[in-house]
């Protein structure tokens, strides 16, 4: 699944992070080609209510952060951007109602974050050419690829073989494996785990599943202490992970746990507390924005996390930087095409190369996920902040060197 990441010259690079940086700040150009004289409307559907709000707020702040800006300077060609806002309440069939009800009234849609509405949702805008980025990370949304579909966040499947290339170097080669049946996160990410182990000399010794409802793991824990494996690979989102860090510590298994990028936030962080110590967590480059060197990505970052901060209080978490990019890929999107024709903004967006918070995206009309496991660090909880393991910064410091 990795896609080679050449190297490009540092003009070239310096260019395309220029015009990141500058899109939220573009004046109005007064374009003829616009497509019209009133504001540019985008969807927003993500969970607002139910088990996926913690999330999908994330991703509201960030999209309104990256509209107030885009405005603040006169829009794209002259037009202001207009968010319409719907709550899919973390369930499919809801994301379809909503999709449905706006989907006449947009020229774009972002969302949502819970996987199984995402991929609920996503025929509707391809039956419709609804240019749609998603800000969930199933594999199965681009696999095979949708002509109007994008991803924004890291696939499930990037963030397996990150994983599994980090096992590698630490010489792990045993691992046992949980993941989430009802989720279709958890099951991309599992059946990729499975599926490149091999590739990286892993061998998953014990393959546990669960339930998002489950409340007590302590029969999984049984069942992978005498296992031989050399690390926990714990696939799952929101509840489940708070439960498993915590049931986990108090176990007292000795198997090092180690977290997806669904963790990567505040949301787990403070509830788990001092059990977060010492847990590997994986995230979006983004979120360790504070140890990279200076440099395009670095500066990309930093435009979302200062204004983030100042209006929250806190720095911008996993899906917060999901956001903010996926807004950044469309505004890029509807300037380069011109207005806001659905064909046109679908064939721009195939054609991106652009650095946002997530990494820089290269999609193209065979890949409509445009990230590499190269953009997720591996990081471990330090005094309640992640901290790129060594093996990560040194990555990532190639990574955002290399373009």
């Amino acid at each position: 699944m990795r896609r080679p990441s050449p190297r490009r010259s540092s003009r070239r690079l310096a260019a395309l992070t220029a015009l990141a940086l500058l899109l939220p700040l573009t004046a109005a150009c007064g374009d003829s080609s616009g497509g019209g004289s009133g504001p540019i409307k985008i969807g927003l559907i993500t969970s607002l209510t139910g088990n996926y709000a913690p999330l999908g707020s994330e991703d509201k702040k960030a999209v309104e952060l990256a509209v107030e800006q885009v405005n603040a300077k006169g829009g794209i060609h002259g037009r202001k951007i207009e968010i319409v806002f719907r709550d899919d309440k973390t369930q499919p069939d809801q994301a379809v109602l909503a999709l449905n009800a706006i989907k006449r009234d947009v020229d774009a849609v972002i969302g949502p974050v819970f996987s199984n509405s995402a991929l609920a949702a996503e025929p509707i805008a391809q039956r419709d050419k609804i240019p749609y980025l998603s800000l969930a990370p199933a594999t199965e949304q681009v696999e095979p690829i949708k002509s109007y579909v994008f991803v924004t966040p890291a696939l499930s499947a990037m963030y397996a073989e990150r994983y599994l290339q980090y096992f590698q170097h630490e010489k792990i080669t045993k691992i046992a494996v949980a993941h989430d049946s009802k989720s279709g996160y958890a099951v991309a990410g599992h059946r990729s785990t499975l599926r490149l182990a091999a590739k990286y000399g892993v061998q998953v010794v014990k393959d546990e599943s669960y339930e998002t409802t489950t409340g007590d793991f302590s029969p999984i824990f049984t069942r992978i202490k005498d296992s031989g494996a050399q690390a926990f690979l714990f696939w799952g989102t929101g509840a489940p992970g708070v439960t498993v860090t915590k049931q986990y510590v108090a176990s007292g298994v000795r198997i090092p746990l180690m977290l997806t990028a669904s963790q990567a936030s505040t949301l787990w962080l403070k509830p788990v507390g001092a059990a977060a110590e010492g847990i590997t967590v994986q995230s979006a480059i983004g979120v360790v924005g504070d140890h990279l060197p200076a440099g395009p990505q670095k500066q990309i970052i930093d435009q979302l996390a200062g204004p983030f901060r100042q209006k929250h209080g806190y720095a911008p978490p996993q899906f917060a930087q999901d956001g903010y990019s996926a807004a950044l890929l469309l505004f890029e999107a509807l300037r380069k095409a011109g207005g806001t024709d659905g064909e046109k903004v679908q064939k721009a967006l195939e054609t991106m190369d652009l650095i946002t918070p997530n990494g820089r995206f290269r999609y193209s009309a065979t890949d409509h996920s445009g990230l590499g496991p190269e953009y997720i660090s591996v990081n471990t909880v330090k005094n309640g902040q992640f901290i790129p393991t060594d093996w990560a910064r040194e990555q990532l410091a190639k990574t955002v060197a290399g373009g």
